[in-house]
């Protein structure tokens, strides 16, 4: 029935519960228990929805930042200048500045 409980087992522990909680208090156990279950099913089904809407907002709003985000346009080798230390100017050049 469930994997390895059989139907003696179940009704061992149904006995149990019985006598733990009495019989007054079985139908509001089971009350109880229904809306935790039925709780829990709403929350996993109303997160699986919102995980779905967040991915398609996510896909939507792809190409907008990929087209606002641009990369800068790449500069050849040959026109890119490379700034070289100055060393110790001779003295007519600082003669001249």
């Amino acid at each position: 029935m469930f994997g390895s409980l059989g139907f003696t087992e179940l009704i061992l522990i149904l006995f149990i519960v019985l006598i733990i909680f009495g019989a007054g208090k079985l139908p509001q156990l089971g009350e109880g228990i229904g809306k935790a279950i039925k709780g829990f099913k709403k929350s996993v089904h109303e997160a699986d929805v919102i995980e779905a809407e967040a991915q398609a907002q996510a896909q939507q709003a792809e190409p907008v930042q990929a087209q606002a985000i641009a990369p800068p346009p790449a500069t050849p080798m040959a026109t890119q200048t490379v700034e070289q230390p100055v060393a110790a100017a001779p003295p007519a050049a600082r003669a001249q500045a």
